[in-house]
């Protein structure tokens, strides 16, 4: 495939895809990448440069702050797939390009109601609008989806008891008070610890508040901690909705972090609020690991119970000529994929997580360069 990509956002994840994009031979694409910031832009196109390994065009274009102008309609107009690697708050407007462009359309944003608004402009779209598709909401949910169907093919049975998903944005070490470390968004963690969180309980969906709910867990022989985080569970507790008794997604940290958090967090009445408190006291590293875990969980016919589970514990991975974060490249493999994904099949409409062939998404040839093949 010779497809034409927009990537809007130049930050770790946009160049991150540029990269992937120039270096994996599954397509032979025309990459342009936008950003409203003509440094960080120029810094991106001379990484991306440096980085790739194969003769793919790979150019830039200055993105206005709001709306639009003759140039990006003229750009757009080209485009086969935009991918949205700009601040949730965005979504909208790019997706509107994506509509008027007729080019399919992939984002990473966990924000609920920017992607409500997003379903119902791209209802009936020529195109594919395939949404939250980074790592969580993204692959996590769909390998749960995967664990969850592999279940009920291996034993028979149409309910589970359990889906479980679990990630961590993880640096490689963290000490007190906050045990943790930015390796990503500042805003988007705060963010996620002060919204509310859609689970499955006792078989129907519910609304739940974020950091309610601390549990340990053994990953691997390693001790983590997850709480409820807002958006996570993309849209499989209104999939899965009387199929599952119980189904949530939990983000994990080290030992010691949410109670810090508890400890401070009834200060602070908005996300930017929290955000800027934890900015003070929480550095921002390099250095970074993504561990994840899913599981499915039920009774076999014979009433044993029975257990499906997959982890990871992803480090740094080189892509072409650079060492890029676990964080970049897990995420924009997931973003790549969905372009392969939606040019592949050439999808129309919505595409949510429980709509994905699991399957398909899981091997195909930019995830599983980063996570490995999957049965």
């Amino acid at each position: 495939m010779n497809p034409t990509i927009i990537i809007c956002g130049a930050g770790g994840i946009g160049r991150a895809a540029a990269l992937i994009l120039a270096c994996n031979p599954a397509m032979y694409p025309k990459v342009y990448i936008g950003d409203i910031n003509s440094k960080s832009l120029g810094e991106a196109m001379s990484w991306i440069t440096e980085g790739k390994n194969r003769e793919v065009s790979v150019k830039s274009f200055i993105m206005p702050l709001t709306g639009t102008n003759e140039e990006i309609d003229d750009l757009f107009a080209e485009a086969d797939v935009i991918l949205d690697c700009l601040p949730g708050s965005e979504a909208p407007r790019i997706a509107r390009l994506a509509v008027d462009s007729n080019a399919h359309y992939a984002n990473l944003t966990e924000y609920v109601d920017e992607t409500n608004q997003i379903i119902a402009l791209a209802q009936s779209a020529d195109k594919g609008f395939l949404l939250q598709t980074g790592i969580a909401p993204g692959y996590v949910n769909v390998l749960g989806l995967h664990l969850y169907q592999q279940f009920q093919a291996s034993y028979g049975v149409d309910k589970l008891q359990s889906l479980k998903m679990r990630v961590g944005a993880l640096s490689a070490s963290a000490g007190p008070p906050s045990y943790y470390a930015y390796t990503w968004s500042t805003i988007g963690v705060a963010t996620e610890y002060m919204k509310d969180t859609s689970i499955i309980r006792d078989g129907h969906k519910k609304s739940v508040s974020s950091l309610s709910n601390t549990e340990q867990i053994i990953i691997n022989g390693e001790q983590f901690e997850a709480d409820y985080t807002s958006g996570g569970s993309a849209n499989l507790p209104g999939a899965l909705e009387g199929k599952v008794m119980q189904l949530d997604y939990k983000t994990l940290r080290y030992p010691g972090h949410y109670e810090w958090v508890k400890r401070n967090i009834d200060q602070y009445k908005t996300p930017a609020e929290l955000d800027d408190f934890m900015r003070r006291v929480v550095p921002t590293v390099e250095s970074d690991r993504i561990v994840m875990y899913a599981s499915a969980m039920g009774f076999d016919k014979s009433e044993v119970l029975r257990c499906i589970d997959k982890s990871y514990d992803i480090p740094p991975t080189l892509i072409g000529g650079h060492t890029i974060r676990a964080i970049q490249a897990t995420t924009a493999s997931s973003l790549c994929e969905a372009a392969y994904y939606l040019l592949r099949n050439e999808i129309q409409g919505v595409v949510l997580q429980s709509d994905i062939d699991t399957s398909a998404f899981l091997n195909g040839p930019y995830v599983s360069r980063i996570y490995g093949e999957i049965s």
